[in-house]
């Protein structure tokens, strides 16, 4: 099959999977299109947002709907790495034997992740870039398709560990939860206080999610438009002369290489499931404000005065 049949395909399929998906979840639209972003592109989410607005019902339909395997972890400040790990333990036969943790899954929630001490952080940060873990001198290979759906609560700070920006540049997004509307709460409540229960249909598989990633990365791409996004995140760097005056005034630090890779990638899938079969700056511009959101660090004159990173950003894009 060629590739524009495979994009073609791709774009019936796709549609189908957001039918699906807001059968069960309702409104939030970006914040679904964002994280299936993510995933077609083989990145991971960093979802932000206040308790009970439906984080974990997201992604457990988004794995149900892509036909994988779905874990959640609550984060705690007790949680050891090798709670998430595994661990080698002593059978009947007196061998050791490794027990899978629940990192070993298609799609891994990882509930309040700043709940947690760094160690532990470190451990599932190591297993999203690696796509691999190490027990006891064993290295053990992780499923495939792989994504991290990580979630913060943005209000409750007290005993919490702040990821720090190297570790928040793994997220490929940063994805904000906002409160539904009037409406779609209404349409919540509906939904949520009866006895019907949806039967949510497998969209896609594990090998034809492998199989469409491959495609977008291959997909072709303009030097301008490269060029505009490495522009773009030149711009959020303070010390570049490129850079505007309000990032100069509020901002510390800009974004780094991997933010260019990832708007490029975003950019890929948008353009995919749009049924294009090379991304322009438009679809850069889409995607660029959850990928840069949490790449960039205001400093604290920014703080003082409330200016926010999507108010700094709204100026430069």
């Amino acid at each position: 099959m060629s590739e524009t049949k495979v994009i073609d395909n791709f774009v019936e399929k796709y549609n189908r999977l957001k039918t699906e998906i807001g059968g069960v979840i309702i409104g939030q639209d970006t914040v679904v299109s964002e994280i299936l972003i993510s995933v077609f592109s083989g990145g991971h989410a960093l979802l932000i947002g206040v308790p009970g607005l439906g984080k974990t019902l997201m992604v457990n339909t988004i794995a149900t709907c892509l036909g994988l395997d779905f874990k959640r972890v609550q984060f705690t400040p007790d949680l050891m790495p090798s709670d998430i790990l595994g661990a080698e333990i002593l059978d009947e036969s007196r061998q050791f034997k490794f027990l899978k943790g629940p990192v070993f899954a298609n799609i891994v929630l990882a509930d309040e992740i700043n709940r947690t001490p760094p160690k532990t952080q470190s451990a599932l940060l190591e297993a999203m870039q690696e796509k691999s873990v190490t027990v006891a001198g064993h290295t053990y290979k992780l499923p495939k398709p792989y994504f991290v759906l990580a979630t913060q609560n943005p209000i409750e700070q007290e005993g919490t560990y702040p990821l720090p920006e190297a570790q928040l540049d793994r997220f490929m997004f940063a994805i904000n939860l906002t409160y539904p509307s009037f409406q779609e709460e209404v349409d919540v409540v509906k939904s949520t206080t009866n006895t019907f229960i949806p039967q949510l249909k497998h969209v896609f598989n594990a090998e034809e999610i492998l199989s469409v990633q491959q495609i977008i990365r291959s997909m072709p791409v303009a030097d301008n438009v490269i060029e505009y996004a490495v522009q773009l995140v030149s711009k959020t760097r303070p010390l570049e002369a490129s850079a505007a005056e309000i990032v100069k005034t509020y901002i510390e630090w800009g974004a780094g290489p991997r933010a260019s890779q990832n708007l490029i990638l975003a950019a890929k899938t948008h353009a995919a499931t749009k049924g294009k079969y090379s991304p322009d700056i438009e679809d850069i511009k889409v995607v660029a404000e959850g990928i840069l959101r949490h790449r960039v660090v205001r400093n604290y004159k920014a703080v003082a005065e409330g200016i926010g990173i999507n108010e700094i950003l709204k100026e430069i894009l």
